[in-house]
């Protein structure tokens, strides 16, 4: 009787890269490879890795969230406000995670129930999100004064930052409820095919509001992890390349762009990656404005592998299987205006 042949785990080509980076910027630099630079670039990695994983819920079921940067300021923003008001630091914490869920349940909501696309949905909630800290605020930051909140992002358990044992801790718990829950499958066949998910009995409403609300649960960590960090709650925090590098550490992990494929791990891995390329060019003084141009470049390759990947698998071309995603996304668009006109019409 033949053995069945091992089959190696999706993310090992990515982790493989991730290691031929590390070693080429090590042998690059001395200091690079050093446990507290590792350190370093695993603490200022640990928000992109953050929102990656909330973004890659999303991303499963063919959705995407640009408010994720916003949710960042937003959160900084109602914790130092609710400190500066003479609460106890924890509900400033609190506070500040249910306003960025909020903003997720705004999403999902709008998404799923007035057929809006997520793309135009969350680009307004990003905008939104962006304002109200600058308004709250009138763009001068907030400084925290409350020492304990300083250990959220400053604080260590044994050599170990907090801040990364908090993403492992998020990580874990993410992994476990994508691959060993009902939801979690629910989520991968809603972004496989929707209308049979549906069919087959799974609320496809739930899994779209709760998929942006763990999204905006997650940038609200971050924004937590960075006001920390900073113990001042920075009204213009995440609006930089937060989301850009959010949705490249998911693509390059391995998360389609299209729905239905890739894990948690892969998009850890992923932010790891982003995050030991930024630190590495830092180390050897290489521009910034390079960065976004590099990470750029890791978009567009694994989108492209993403599109090749499929096309191997259904044995069609590149230009077929690129046509035929796009084909798939705007039958799902005509779906969901048919389905609001029935519904119109019925009324």
């Amino acid at each position: 009787m033949m053995k069945a042949k091992r089959r190696l785990p999706d993310e090992i080509g990515i982790f493989s890269v991730l290691v031929v980076v590390y070693l080429i910027f090590g042998v690059m630099t001395t200091t690079f490879m050093t446990t507290s630079n590792t350190f370093t670039l695993l603490l200022n990695g640990s928000v992109v890795a953050l929102l990656a994983i909330g973004e890659t819920f999303v991303l499963l079921t063919g959705g995407i969230d640009l408010s994720v940067g916003a949710g960042i300021a937003l959160s900084g923003v109602v914790a130092a406000i609710t400190i500066q008001h003479g609460f106890p630091w924890y509900l400033g914490v609190l506070f500040a995670l249910a306003a960025t869920m909020a903003v997720g349940f705004f999403n999902g909501m709008v998404i799923h129930y007035v057929k809006v696309p997520p793309f135009i949905v969350t680009f307004a909630t990003m905008g939104v999100a962006s304002s109200i800290p600058l308004i709250l605020t009138k763009a001068v930051p907030i400084p925290i004064a409350a020492s304990q909140f300083s250990f959220i992002g400053q604080g260590f358990i044994g050599p170990i930052p907090f801040a990364v044992l908090l993403l492992a801790i998020v990580a874990i718990l993410t992994h476990l409820i994508l691959s060993r829950t009902v939801f979690g499958l629910h989520v991968y066949s809603v972004g496989g095919n929707r209308e049979a998910a549906r069919l087959a009995g799974v609320n496809t409403a739930k899994v779209d509001v709760a998929v942006y609300m763990v999204s905006g649960l997650l940038s609200g960590v971050a924004g937590l992890l960075d006001a920390s960090r900073l113990m001042s709650g920075y009204p213009t925090a995440g609006s930089g390349t937060s989301l850009f590098f959010s949705i490249a550490a998911a693509v390059v992990g391995g998360v389609s762009l299209f729905g239905g494929i890739g894990s948690i791990t892969g998009a850890v891995i992923g932010a790891v990656l982003i995050a030991v390329v930024s630190d590495g060019m830092d180390v050897m003084n290489v521009s910034s404005y390079w960065q976004p141009l590099v990470i750029g470049l890791i978009i567009l390759v694994g989108v492209t592998i993403d599109t090749l990947r499929a096309a191997q698998a259904q044995r069609t071309s590149f230009r077929q299987a690129l046509l035929a995603r796009l084909g798939r996304q705007a039958v799902h668009s005509d779906e969901k205006t048919s389905e609001s006109l029935t519904h119109k019409g019925a009324m």
